[in-house]
């Protein structure tokens, strides 16, 4: 990382705790969580406002996996779109379904009602002051509710945020999280 932050070894109270969840969870601490502690009351505010986001959503989790990928691959950012790709391999079922998701999510044969919600999460992603009440009108026709229409732009733009931050305080994506196939690598 390009700042200093707060290991394992030096991390007490609640930071520990957030540590300790994710190791729990995942087996590491991902430096993507680390670099919140550049600032060292970001983290518990962070996670407190992400995981409360992500436990509330109207999403499905496939929709959650599928914004998040877009969003990540819009900022660019090799962290989240790594992460967000790996994910993606078990909800589009695999590899060869991520790369053509990567290449073009409009005809990699996902359903309409999909490729209405990542047009308008890409929107969000790289220019959400073009969103208009035309693509909201669309998500409704499209069965989405307005909930969830915003936690589609909720979930585009943290991802974004997160994104950036990681990028810009130097995270690095653990060697888990990268795939081992060269070419899908290469294209997250």
């Amino acid at each position: 990382m390009f700042v200093a932050t707060i290991s394992e070894a030096e991390a007490d109270g609640r930071i520990a705790e957030i540590y300790a969840a994710e190791r729990a969870q995942r087996g590491y601490v991902m430096s993507g969580t680390q670099v919140w502690t550049a600032r060292p009351d970001m983290l518990p505010a962070w996670e407190d406002f992400f995981m409360h986001l992500r436990a509330g959503t109207a999403l499905s989790d496939r929709e959650w996996i599928l914004v998040g990928l877009l969003a990540s691959l819009r900022v660019p950012t090799s962290y989240c779109s790594s992460e967000y790709g790996r994910r993606a391999i078990d909800v589009l079922g695999s590899r060869e379904a991520v790369a053509a998701f990567v290449r073009d999510f409009r005809r990699c044969g996902l359903p309409d009602r999909e490729v209405a919600m990542l047009d308008y999460a890409e929107k969000v992603a790289t220019r959400a002051w073009a969103a208009r009440q035309e693509d909201i009108d669309g998500l409704r026709r499209h069965g989405f509710s307005d909930v969830q229409i915003a936690d589609i732009a909720l979930a585009a733009a943290v991802r974004g945020f997160m994104s950036r931050v990681n990028d810009a305080l130097g995270a690095e994506p653990e060697a888990v999280i990268l795939d081992r196939d060269p070419a899908l690598r290469a294209l997250l």
